[in-house]
């Protein structure tokens, strides 16, 4: 345990600089629709083969892949055009999953963790030692933070979320800083 609270330590230290405004490695985004999930998810954004996040996305589409792993060819690409995709973890490499959503025309990729249960263990996402980059921000995301998008978007019959990123939640008055209740920050 420790060691993991020295790499979170570690990793909080880090600053960012995204549009002038000073980030920490963890950013945050709103889930703004559904309403059942508007609360405030922290991923974590790749730094070994793609960008860094350089730009506000206020209210743009978080786009499920389908096939969920984005592996290979996708059946709804021309909905990610222009939008973030939500991806799962698996099946192929991190660098994979975000050359093909860049290749389907998106702004940038989510991967959750496969394990649904995961809430608190954040994933590097490693270069897969092609030589490969990409052009879009990819980010990590926990785990059931992913499953309950997913199952709120299913539950409502809706084609994707709404999120506004990054937020900034120093901005954020602290009774209005809506936290997940399934995850411990």
């Amino acid at each position: 345990m420790g060691g993991h609270l020295t790499l979170t330590l570690l990793l909080l230290s880090l600053p960012l600089l995204v549009n002038g405004i000073r980030f920490q490695e963890y950013l945050y985004f709103q889930v703004l629709s559904p309403g059942d999930i508007r609360y405030i998810l922290v991923p974590v954004w790749c730094q070994w083969y793609c960008p860094v996040p350089n730009q506000r996305y206020d209210q743009i589409h978080l786009v499920p892949a389908d096939p969920p792993e984005a592996c290979g060819e996708l059946h709804n690409g021309a909905f990610i055009q222009g939008q973030m995709a939500l991806v799962e973890r698996g099946g192929c490499s991190f660098l994979s999953k975000t050359r093909v959503i860049q290749e389907n025309g998106g702004r940038a990729v989510i991967i959750a963790d496969n394990a649904s249960d995961n809430d608190s263990v954040y994933v590097e996402m490693i270069q897969d030692n092609t030589g490969r980059t990409a052009d879009i921000p990819a980010l990590f995301l926990l785990g059931r933070d992913g499953f309950m998008i997913q199952r709120s978007l299913e539950t409502h019959g809706l084609p994707w979320a709404i999120i506004s990123i990054p937020v900034n939640v120093s901005s954020i008055p602290t009774f209005e800083l809506k936290q997940p209740p399934w995850t411990f920050w």
